[in-house]
């Protein structure tokens, strides 16, 4: 009733008999008359609630009495009034999130994809309405999930009154397009709401730069699922002939562009470099700090540095690196010693490749880095499946960091036994809140013992 946009529908049952009246007419092949129409959701809609009712069994003699009009009219000024109270707040996008557990996927690990997800799509600005989930043992090649699932999803659009479906994994350009057309809004992966995050959250210059660099890589091969008007030959006088489409001409103009932020980004990597090579002149040893994005990297290098770097209960709240000077007393020698602290983008799992690529310049302090502080948040149940995505991600870049001190943030927010799991697998890590300042003293300690091992 829904996708096909009917006001209301009978079904009838047949008793399997009946007869032809000597008058004219028939009688006794109608069992049972049932009406059913769709359901407004209203605020006591619940997640597992019909989106629609049907009526008890009635004769045709009761339906065919039944006001037709007046209930459609009744209905139709229901979802007009549920249809403007969903339309008050027009700057936000109303989300459906559908993910696909393949048979190399734990469940415990999809659960968590699904949570980050959601929080992924919170940062971004949008409200998650519903997530819908199907198992496979491999993606569907056309629209990922299959013909049966993208009905439902349909109808979940149309009854959430959701604008825009969001996939939890990378989607072809294709599939793109088909979800699109059956779905009749629009597609993303989570590819493309991580970079609408890092698009929204970038404030500097060299920021806003390698943004539009990992999007517009991220859009080029995308574009020939922009429909038939991208690859359309003009028509009419002066445009006939064997020119350019219009497809041919829009990736032109992006490689172009990609080519022109390209050098830009070799600019900023050398211009950050030599300024690296300034600090290692002056004999300042430096530590990078790292981890999975809303670890606490920022709100530690504040405590630490009285900084003003922005934090915020979001994944991705600071793009930009941010270096601060902390000067240590060094109990052993006596004095005090300075170090200097990079607070980077946080990590994630699987970190799309243009971001990898665009953010090199910035992933680079990393590297460059005498030592490494990866920050993690021992508060999230996927804590240890984090610290994994945070390695993988080291160990894909060029040139092997140096050496990693672990610190677990906000042990204010978990109980004793988690603590007690991490030091078991973790027995050198430090355990602090920055945002409640226990354990600081230790990591000042922890650092100034790493820089002194890497300077010797």
């Amino acid at each position: 009733m829904t996708i096909q946009r009917l006001d209301a529908l009978v079904t009838l049952t047949l008793t399997g008999g009946g007869f032809q009246r000597r008058g004219g007419g028939a009688t006794g092949y109608i069992k049972e008359a049932y009406l059913a129409h769709l359901l407004p959701q209203g605020e006591g809609y619940f997640q597992n609630q019909h989106y629609w009712i049907v009526s008890s069994p009635m004769s045709l003699e009761m339906l065919s009495e039944q006001d037709f009009l007046s209930l459609v009219e009744g209905l139709e000024e229901e979802f007009r009034r549920e249809y403007v109270a969903q339309q008050v707040d027009t700057d936000t996008e109303r989300v459906l999130i559908v993910g696909l557990m393949t048979h190399d996927l734990e469940e415990g690990e999809f659960e968590n994809s699904l949570r980050e997800l959601a929080r992924l799509v919170d940062s971004a600005g949008g409200e998650v309405l519903e997530t819908a989930i199907q198992k496979r043992n491999r993606p569907h090649p056309q629209t990922v999930v299959g013909a049966g699932k993208v009905q439902e999803i349909a109808l979940k659009v149309q009854t959430l009154g959701a604008n825009l479906v969001v996939f939890n994994g990378e989607l072809s350009p294709a599939q793109v397009r088909n979800l699109e057309v059956k779905l009749g809004i629009r597609v993303v992966d989570r590819t493309e709401v991580i970079l609408d995050i890092f698009a929204q959250r970038a404030r500097t210059k060299a920021g806003k730069l390698q943004v539009e660099l990992a999007q517009l890589e991220y859009m080029l091969p995308r574009l020939t699922g922009r429909g038939e008007a991208m690859s359309r030959l003009g028509g009419g006088i002066g445009t006939r002939g064997p020119g350019e489409t219009k497809l041919e001409t829009e990736r032109r103009a992006i490689q172009r562009r990609i080519s022109k932020l390209q050098k830009d980004v070799n600019q900023l990597q050398a211009h950050r470099s030599r300024l690296r090579q300034q600090r290692q002149k002056q004999e300042v040893p430096s530590i990078a700090i790292i981890g999975y994005t809303n670890a606490g990297k920022s709100t530690l290098i504040n405590t630490l540095t009285n900084a003003e770097v922005y934090t915020a209960d979001q994944l991705f709240a600071t793009l930009d690196p941010t270096t601060k000077k902390l000067s240590i007393p060094d109990r052993v020698n006596g004095g005090r010693k300075t170090i200097l602290l990079t607070d980077t983008v946080g990590f994630i799992h699987e970190l799309p490749p243009q971001l990898v690529d665009a953010f090199r310049a910035t992933l680079e302090e990393v590297t460059e880095a005498d030592a490494l502080l990866q920050v993690v948040d021992l508060s999230d149940s996927a804590w240890k499946s984090q610290i994994r995505a945070v390695m993988n991600i080291l160990s894909e870049m060029p040139i092997v960091p140096g050496p990693m001190l672990i610190a677990f943030n906000k042990i204010d927010q978990v109980d004793m036994q988690t603590i007690i799991e991490a030091k078991e697998e973790y027995p050198v890590a430090v355990f602090i809140s920055a945002c409640e300042r226990l354990g600081l003293e230790t990591l000042r300690e922890k650092m100034l013992e790493l820089v002194e091992y890497v300077a010797t």
